[in-house]
């Protein structure tokens, strides 16, 4: 075989088998969150680690190039924390673990989350700061935080999120101050009630992480 077609075969080869590898990293991405997490109803019954295809589990959501682009288990009356891993999940969308009893510190690797659209942490133990590499997910429209143990302050990068449309973090232990710039001028007061936040910010009078 002449050394052209060698590299063309080649390349065919690798071309064919690179979605399974990424679904296999997907995979593996969620077989370690699964590693983590108490499953007490076993709603993860069917995350099957020798399967390369994580796209046939259930609350798992795939495009049609079979990448996971949906993480839906709220509700789901789940433990434990997360990890890492779950940044390498790059073309997931919706990120759904709401009303669980997840604890620990939210990952900041979900800042690599750049598909992201949907961001919903709600009513779990989580707590730590948030982390600023959220500015990251320029996506993202949906970030609710609201009901954990998240403390100090809000961080400031994040009014460069210009498609966010919703931002909870109500029922906290959130300090500072809140900031007005970018879309957090539309957000009402409901979204921050029930912390230790002093109010919105005010540029050049008072440091926006007074209080903390």
């Amino acid at each position: 075989m002449a050394p052209l077609s060698i590299v063309s075969s080649f390349l065919t080869f690798l071309l064919c088998i690179s979605p399974s590898f990424s679904t296999n990293s997907e995979g593996n991405a969620l077989h370690a969150l699964r590693s983590r997490l108490n499953d007490a109803t076993n709603v993860l019954q069917s995350w099957d680690p020798t399967l390369v295809n994580p796209c046939t589990w259930f609350h798992v959501t795939c495009d049609s190039n079979n990448h996971v682009i949906r993480l839906d288990l709220g509700n789901s009356n789940i433990s434990g924390s997360l990890g890492p891993e779950l940044g390498e999940l790059k073309h997931l969308q919706y990120l759904e673990l709401y009303r669980n009893d997840i604890s620990g510190k939210i990952p900041k690797e979900l800042g690599k989350l750049k598909s992201l659209v949907s961001m919903d942490l709600y009513d779990n133990r989580f707590e730590g700061k948030i982390p600023k590499s959220f500015s990251k997910l320029k996506s993202l429209r949906f970030l609710r935080l609201n009901n954990n143990k998240l403390t100090g302050s809000i961080p400031r990068e994040l009014v460069s999120l210009s498609s966010l449309k919703v931002f909870d973090v109500s029922n906290n232990d959130l300090c500072g101050t809140i900031p007005v710039d970018g879309p957090f001028g539309t957000f009402s007061m409901e979204s921050f009630e029930n912390n230790r936040l002093n109010g919105p910010e005010l540029k050049g009078l008072v440091p926006y992480d007074f209080g903390c």
